[in-house]
């Protein structure tokens, strides 16, 4: 019995957001290793998760990610990945792999997990949502470093994802983009969720990645940072504390809670339901950047 009413009190616990969350869109950034994982649990915990904010009326977004996936097709491929700041290198060969890896086999694969446990989703190869630029980037040495096919999003066509929502059903999108110069591109993953997020103008944007959280020593998982306001972003840049792939990832957690998201989260896709306990939960998990 006591076990029955625990389950209660959770529920009861729940209630309150999801009043307060109704009817509201949420993007959530679907990333990590966890998405290679073996175990069924762990890779299909969070379609599970995305099926429950449909059922209480909230509207989910997702982008996903796949880098590691895309660097065992360029390994099978007989190419070797490179990197520079934490963004791959892309020539015309390796773009048409990370096309292929991320909107035509990992996108099918977050549709039908969604699917699997009774949810909605269709989803969208990148270039049918987002527009880009060629990313612009330096060396340590300060001068310009061609990346190739790397994408910078520029415009976010809203259109589809809002007939999705109206209609009831999860957009999920892949992360490359139509070029000006109408090639397709490959962009970071984060930087497109966090302009998802801004062009639907989401209450809350959720990065689901391998590690815990933002930490001041990435050794010591329990130096996460719960609570992180924008003032105090640069501070931990100058010491190191936010470096190499977090540099993007926190920069749209920025960006977005300045265009008027009204929180960021990044938490751990490996924690089973770590999507409900941060938004349904009085203590959440992960970190959170806040105005």
């Amino acid at each position: 019995m006591q076990n029955l009413i625990s389950k209660a009190e959770t529920l009861l616990e729940a209630l309150p957001y999801i009043q307060k969350f109704s009817g509201a869109t949420f993007v959530v950034k679907y990333g990590g290793s966890f998405m290679d994982s073996p175990d069924p649990a762990v890779r299909n915990g969070v379609a599970r998760d995305i099926v429950f904010l449909e059922a209480v009326e909230i509207n989910p977004v997702v982008v996903h990610g796949g880098g590691k996936a895309i660097t065992r097709a360029m390994e099978k491929a007989g190419l070797k990945a490179t990197f520079v700041q934490g963004q791959r290198v892309t020539d015309q060969a390796t773009v048409r792999i990370a096309d292929d890896v991320l909107s035509r086999e990992i996108n099918p694969e977050v549709v039908a997990a969604i699917k699997s446990f009774g949810g909605m989703a269709r989803g969208f190869a990148g270039p049918e949502i987002f527009t880009c630029r060629k990313k612009q980037m330096k060396g340590v040495d300060g001068k310009p470093v061609d990346m190739g096919y790397v994408g910078e999003v520029t415009a976010v066509k809203v259109a589809p994802l809002l007939e999705c929502i109206r209609q009831g059903v999860t957009p999920v999108i892949s992360p490359t983009a139509r070029g000006e110069d109408g090639h397709v591109y490959n962009c970071n993953a984060d930087v497109a969720a966090a302009q998802v997020a801004i062009a639907l103008k989401a209450t809350r944007l959720v990065f689901m990645s391998d590690v815990p959280g933002l930490m001041r020593d990435p050794s010591k998982p329990d130096s996460i940072i719960p609570h992180l306001k924008v003032s105090e972003v640069g501070a931990l840049k100058s010491q190191g504390v936010v470096e190499k792939g977090m540099i993007p990832k926190v920069d749209s957690a920025v960006e977005a809670i300045r265009a008027g998201v009204d929180k960021v989260s990044f938490i751990d896709g490996r924690v089973r339901h770590a999507l409900l306990l941060e938004i349904f939960t009085d203590e959440g998990v992960g970190t959170e950047v806040v105005l």
